[in-house]
């Protein structure tokens, strides 16, 4: 497992190393949904005062991440079965089309960095919640891959409010997670050959898998 960071290890300032640091463990389900965040705790672990975690909460709220409590301080934001259905409908509909921009620019610098979190996915040496954010990596990269930044960084928030590690607790069985590692080299030895229609129809594909799988699950438990 990575080791936890710490304000000291990360740039900018203060609050903003605060923020980083609580926005990632949000994401990667270190602080699961639901939970409180207490600004004394929370001071006291980072060795920061109180006022960079309150401007770290409140823009954690403004991103719809974190809910502010009236006189009770904070909790991490929920999601439902809706919420999900609703950011896997979204990326059905950005993703492909980004995997098809990826493989007209087909940038080497974008191709090595995926294959390269491929080759960490292995379900039979990596934990559920370090498969979340491997898979959450990738997605993010393929966006990336697209060379729009704004698509980028409104497709980092899907994932960050909307789909947690939580669906990740359970890990669904070898095949599946193998089909998934299977499908990311396909969708990207796509894009490096440069071929768009193939890249866009792969990309559709396995986010159709996961969404089918998503709504057969009854616990939600499931990848893509």
């Amino acid at each position: 497992m990575r080791p936890q960071a710490t304000v000291a290890s990360v740039q900018g300032t203060v609050a903003d190393r605060v923020y980083d640091l609580l926005r990632e463990r949000i994401a990667d389900g270190a602080i699961a949904r639901g939970d409180r965040l207490h600004q004394e705790d929370l001071a006291a672990e980072l060795g920061v005062s109180r006022t960079p975690i309150r401007e770290a909460l409140r823009r954690l709220a403004a991103e719809g991440l974190v809910e502010l409590l009236n006189n009770r301080g904070a909790r991490v934001a929920t999601a439902d079965t809706s919420d999900l259905l609703a950011a896997y409908g979204t990326r059905l509909i950005i993703e492909p089309g980004a995997a098809r921009r990826a493989a007209q620019l087909a940038d080497p610098g974008a191709i090595k960095k995926m294959r390269a979190i491929i080759a960490r996915e292995k379900p039979e040496q990596t934990t559920p919640v370090e498969l979340f954010a491997i898979n959450r990596e990738f997605h993010l990269a393929l966006v990336a891959a697209a060379g729009n930044p704004q698509v980028t960084e409104f497709m980092e928030h899907v994932w960050l409010g909307r789909i947690g590690a939580q669906l990740y607790v359970e890990a669904p069985d070898a095949k599946v997670l193998n089909d998934d590692r299977r499908a990311h080299s396909e969708i990207v030895d796509a894009i490096e050959a440069g071929k768009a229609d193939k890249a866009e129809a792969f990309t559709r594909a396995h986010i159709e898998r996961a969404l089918g799988l998503l709504t057969e699950t009854a616990d939600g438990v499931t990848l893509g």
